[in-house]
Parts: C-alpha cells; sequence; structure tokens
C-alpha cells in the first residue's frame, strides 16, 4: 500500500518492517497515523502494527532449532495422508513416538505443531468439526461399586491389504480406579457382550454392585426416559442375575451420565491414525498395546494409576460365580482344519465351507446358538447348531460338485438338490 501524508511524501507499507519509516515523521512532524487500518490492510494484530510504529526492530539473530525440525517432513507427509486421522496433537504425538522415536515431551511437541501455521491449522479444522458435549458434574463413586459399560460402534478401518473393514470396541471401566478393558469385535452381538463382560469380571478379579449402560439394545428392550424406567432385556437381566449385579441405564441422551467411559473412547481415536498399517491381527494388537499404556500410565485429571488403584478396589468387588455359570457365557475361538470334502467337524457333526478353504485353517466361535468360521477376518460361513451329522448349505455343495462333475449349471442345481435330499435322509435317520 502506499501512505500519502501531507508533506507530499509517498510511503509505501508493504510489509511490517516498513513501519520503521513512520516513527521520525509522527515524531517531528505530530503526525496521527490510523493504526487500526494498517493492521486490516496488513492483516496483522493492531498491536504488533502500533510495536513496528514505535521502532520495534526484529533481530537477526538466527532462531534456535527444534528437537522436532528433523521431523518436518514426516509430519507433514502424516498429515497429508488422506487415509490417516489425527484427531488430536497428543495422538499424532504418540503415533511418531511409537513407530518413529519421537523425543521430548508431548507439551513441547503441541508447541512445536501450534508455532507451524500448515500443522496448526490441520488441528483447528479437526477442532471445528468436532461435536462439542455440554459440561457435566464431576461424580465419585466408593470402590468397587460401580463400572460402566459402552461400545464405540461401527468404525471403518482400512487394512494394510486395502479392505476396509468395520469394527467394534468395547469398554468396560471401573468407575473408582478407572481401571478399564479395551475389546474389538466385528460384531456386537449379545453373546459377544456376555463374553467380555465376563472375561473383564475375570480380569478384574470380581464384580461391581452396578454398571452403569446406556440404552443399547442387546441390554434395553425398552429405553430409560425422563419420564420412564424403561425395560431391561431379560437374557440380560438374567446375565446380571447370575453374576450378581444391578443393571443402571442412562436416561437416553445423556452420554455425561457415563462421563467416565465417555472420556476414555477418545483414547481411541488413536486407531484412526493407523488406517492402512495394519493387519486385523496387528489391530488387536495395537488396542492391547493402548489399554495396557493407559492401565499404567498416572492421569492428571484423577491423579492416578488405574493398575495401582485397582490393587485398592479388588478387595471390595463381589466374587465370580461358579465356573458351571459362567462356562454358557464364554466364548471359545477354536482352530479347524478344513476337509478334503470341504467341510469341518465340531462336536461330532461336519459343517460344509466353500471348496476353496480346502487345507486351510480357519478360527471356529460359537454364539447365538450358531458356529461361525473365520478366514483371517473374512467370515466365510455361519451354520445353526445341528444335531445332523452332515450340514451342508446347498451353495457350497453346488460349488464342490462344479468341481468334480462335468455337467452344465441346470443340471449341477438338479442334482444337487436331489443329493442334500438323500443326505438328509441318511444321516437323519441313521444316527450313530
Amino acid at each position: 500500500m502506499i501512505l500519502a501524508c501531507q508533506l507530499n511524501t509517498n510511503i509505501h507499507i508493504n510489509v511490517l518492517e516498513d513501519l520503521n519509516k513512520l516513527k521520525s515523521l509522527i515524531e517531528n512532524n505530530n503526525l496521527k497515523v490510523n493504526i487500526s487500518r494498517l493492521a486490516r490492510e496488513l492483516g496483522k494484530d493492531r498491536r504488533t502494527v502500533k510495536k513496528y510504529i514505535d521502532g520495534y526492530v526484529k533481530t537477526n539473530k538466527r532462531q534456535r532449532q527444534s528437537q522436532f525440525d528433523t521431523y518436518y517432513p514426516l509430519i507433514k507427509e502424516l498429515l497429508n495422508d488422506a487415509n490417516k486421522l489425527f484427531a488430536y496433537k497428543r495422538v499424532l504425538f504418540q503415533y511418531l513416538k511409537d513407530n518413529y522415536g519421537m523425543p521430548g515431551a508431548s507439551s513441547s511437541f503441541r508447541r512445536y505443531i501450534s508455532s507451524i501455521d500448515e500443522f496448526d491449522q490441520y488441528f483447528k479444522e479437526k477442532k471445528c468439526a468436532s461435536v462439542k458435549t455440554p459440561a457435566h458434574s464431576r461424580f465419585e463413586t466408593s470402590p468397587g461399586q460401580q463400572a460402566q459399560l459402552d461400545w464405540k460402534e461401527s468404525i471403518d478401518f482400512t487394512l494394510n491389504t486395502g479392505e476396509v473393514i468395520t469394527i467394534n470396541i468395547f469398554v468396560l471401566i471401573l468407575s473408582y480406579s478407572r481401571y478399564r478393558i479395551y475389546r474389538l469385535s466385528l460384531t456386537k452381538t449379545q453373546d459377544i457382550l456376555f463374553h467380555y463382560l465376563d472375561e473383564s469380571f475375570s480380569i478384574f478379579g470380581g464384580v461391581p454392585q452396578e454398571i452403569l449402560t446406556d440404552n443399547m439394545k442387546t441390554v434395553m428392550n425398552i429405553p430409560r426416559t425422563e419420564y420412564s424406567k424403561g425395560k431391561v432385556n431379560n437374557k440380560f437381566q438374567q446375565f446380571a442375575d447370575d453374576y450378581g449385579f444391578k443393571v443402571h441405564p442412562c436416561i437416553a441422551g445423556r452420554p455425561n451420565t457415563k462421563a467416565k467411559v465417555e472420556s476414555p473412547m477418545r483414547i481411541l481415536d488413536e486407531l484412526k491414525a493407523y488406517n492402512g498399517d495394519l493387519n486385523y491381527d496387528q489391530l488387536v494388537k495395537k488396542l492391547e498395546e493402548i489399554n495396557n499404556r493407559e492401565n499404567s500410565r498416572f492421569h492428571k485429571g484423577y491423579q492416578s494409576i488405574p493398575l495401582l488403584y485397582l490393587d485398592k478396589e479388588k478387595d471390595l468387588l463381589n466374587p465370580l460365580p461358579h465356573e458351571k455359570i459362567r462356562d454358557p457365557y464364554q466364548i471359545i475361538t477354536k482352530t479347524v482344519k478344513v476337509n478334503q470334502s470341504s467341510m469341518i467337524t465340531y462336536k461330532g457333526n461336519q459343517y460344509s465351507l466353500p471348496p476353496e478353504y480346502i487345507d486351510k485353517r480357519l478360527q471356529l466361535q460359537v454364539y447365538d446358538n450358531q458356529i461361525h468360521m473365520y478366514f483371517n477376518t473374512n467370515l466365510v460361513a455361519v451354520h445353526l447348531i445341528s444335531d445332523k451329522k452332515m450340514n451342508y448349505l446347498k451353495e457350497h455343495y453346488v460349488e464342490i460338485l462344479k468341481l468334480t462333475l462335468p455337467f452344465d449349471n441346470e443340471d449341477i442345481e438338479n442334482i444337487a438338490k436331489e443329493n442334500l435330499s438323500k443326505i438328509g435322509e441318511r444321516y437323519n435317520d441313521n444316527r450313530t
């Protein structure tokens, strides 16, 4: 810009340093300058403009190099990766520390990021996009009194193969010690919930007096509201009775009621930084690492280490029920091999799979009265548990026939239908 004064002198003001030219003119000619207008024109703070008009000269002394400067190219690459999401500066710091040996403290790193406009802008945009929750009152509970339950549901995660899977994360946290259990699942059925609760109680060393939960369908048939107590699902109530705890549902739409578990959920945003880096097994292990770290570190918010406070809380938890009560709620994962007939055996009965899995080893889980068979993270087949000796899904049997019989598709469909009928008659009527 060009500033014209009454002395017919044109002064060019393009950068802050040009403001030094005004100092002598103002002092010698009793001039007044519109500082606010200059600040707007230069896109700077009014106080900064005044400081330069008063004679401030920026030093040419070389600034001290930051210990994080060598990571600048890597940070820039990570923040421009379309797959990865770093919700907070602390998440980026932890990622760099775990994978690239980042030195220093988290607070110093956050100041460094804030000092670089392009990096700081990335996190400002993430902050603007986040949903703000209302403030809540702090509420403490006695040792052994309460645990808070939640699911972080339907998270899309990209594996290192490029496959996108949908994951769910179970979280149970003891309200007094803040000791938490994270578990990853591809589904969130009631049987999975029972299994993870049983596993968590075993790790805690006992059962809390009550569990505070939201109105998830696996717990509540009718949500609790301001005007209704709601209705707990019969199967979940039976589970609660078997383990000896009370079910305390929150009022629908008030997540801050269980703020102790909502806050640890934010830690799980760290997983989004690993999009495209991990296979499924590595993802499970990464969640376990986060779980162990959070239980072992000092938390400033409540001035304790959860692992140490668990020792104080454990003796005040109710005892675990007898194994006979617990057994039906536990899901056992077994490794099974697919035989040459494209079948696996479970409790003496055989169940079919697609023929491409012959001679491969699969993971078998039984819940919801069904057999679930996985190859890596892929759910290959689901069978209802049956007392039949031979259990074929028609599509599997058709694929097997295609590998052995030189007929067209129409003939194979008819042959499959006829053979399956005969197999059913033989193995249903002659059980051994």
